[in-house]
């Protein structure tokens, strides 16, 4: 399946995503508005808000967001999610082909797990473009992480992984480390941007096996694994679950946030 495609079936579980994938820490959000000095009623854009997740923590602070996310169930779900933000809007489509109206210039545009989905051609100029001068842009993501001490059941599944051809090329993975190098690299070398601030966050998120099950429902890999591998996954997840005392299993999370600041028209 195509990276496209893969980016679109993100919206075949838009029911299940915001209950299913975790909050972003409070902490990521107070350094990110700390770092740029914005206050509302500051103008900030959204590329990628899927339900919402990201959205409901800035728009807690009071800025006027605009959030466009491509798939329509997923947008939908950021509507009924974000009901309560009068100067939150959600627009449907995607980031490449959307235009603002004429003028508009943000304070800061940002994108939560999604900047690697977006046209390399396209991501960094237009970006560059909506922005006010001297505005920024923040990347962020979230993904699985392993720091000393990780849940043993991640080594426990591995093996049903390698078995059906899905499993990781190095195991065990390394504890959590610096990888912004070529997002940095790539943002500079435009010379649109520069980066002012690469941090880490790491915490921890207890599922039990129905929630887990859950989360791996709203990854591109599962989503489009063949149905009898899939099947046969989550039945070796069931038993590892049931094997464990209390049924529950820690995952940790790591995001890696850069922020980049416009450089001046030349």
């Amino acid at each position: 399946m195509s990276s496209m495609s893969q980016r679109d079936v993100f919206d075949e579980s838009a029911a299940i995503y915001q209950a299913a994938r975790p909050a972003y820490p409070a902490e990521l959000f107070d350094d990110l508005i700390t770092a740029t000095g914005l206050r509302p009623p500051s103008e900030l854009l959204e590329i990628g808000a899927g339900p919402g997740t990201a959205t409901v923590d800035v728009a807690r602070r009071g800025f006027k967001i605009t959030a466009v996310e491509l798939g329509p169930g997923l947008a939908e779900q950021a509507r009924r999610n974000l009901a309560a933000f009068p100067l939150v809007s959600v627009i449907t489509g995607g980031f490449e082909e959307w235009e603002p109206p004429a003028g508009t210039g943000y304070d800061l545009v940002y994108s939560a797990n999604v900047w690697h989905w977006l046209d390399p051609q396209v991501r960094w100029t237009k970006a560059a473009a909506l922005l006010a001068p001297g505005g920024w842009l923040a990347v962020f993501g979230a993904r699985h992480a392993f720091p000393d001490g990780y849940d043993p059941f991640f080594d426990q599944l591995q093996p049903v992984y390698q078995e059906l051809g899905e499993g990781a090329i190095d195991w065990p993975p390394a504890p959590p480390r610096p990888t912004n190098g070529p997002l940095i690299e790539e943002a500079e070398s435009t010379g649109l941007f520069t980066a002012v601030a690469d941090r880490s966050y790491v915490w921890p998120v207890e599922y039990d096996v129905d929630g887990y099950l859950a989360l791996l429902d709203t990854f591109a890999n599962h989503l489009v694994m063949e149905p009898a591998k899939r099947d046969h996954l989550y039945g070796e997840v069931r038993r590892l679950f049931a094997e464990r005392p209390g049924g529950r299993v820690t995952r940790h999370w790591v995001s890696q946030p850069v922020l980049f600041r416009r450089e001046p028209a030349a």
